[in-house]
């Protein structure tokens, strides 16, 4: 089997879809990928799946939902906007994160239930802005 391929070079196209996309990730961040999604899809079923900043991102009513990728030691979660993260301070305080992400680290599980808030409130967000559920 050959190496995967570096997605974030300029040189190499982004994957097709959210599987072409798994694939191509690392090998270690491959399962958490897909629960990430099943996770994704099960809080907000009705959010279009599409790829933009060559990894997965998911939109609601138009508007940027949340995305997310694999790296060597952690999984990229981003929620589509700049200022979220802030009111979720004190749950993320065990996390890497900076202003438009959050960094879940491979060695431990996913926090589901933490993930689940940041997407409801999210797609809160995302419905209060544009009047539509």
């Amino acid at each position: 089997m050959g190496k995967i391929k570096d997605i974030w070079r300029r040189d190499v196209p982004p994957a097709k879809d959210v599987d072409a996309f798994i694939k191509q990730s690392p090998k270690q961040t491959q399962a958490k990928l897909k629960e990430l999604r099943k996770i994704i899809k099960g809080i907000v079923p009705k959010a279009e799946e599409v790829i933009s900043y060559k990894m997965p991102v998911y939109k609601l009513n138009g508007k940027g939902l949340a995305g997310f990728a694999g790296f060597k030691s952690h999984i990229g979660f981003y929620p589509m906007s700049g200022s979220f993260l802030t009111a979720f301070k004190e749950e993320l305080k065990d996390y890497e994160t900076s202003k438009g992400a959050v960094q879940f680290p491979l060695a431990r599980p996913l926090p589901t239930a933490l993930i689940k808030k940041l997407l409801k409130e999210r797609a809160r967000q995302i419905i209060a802005a544009t009047g539509g559920a």
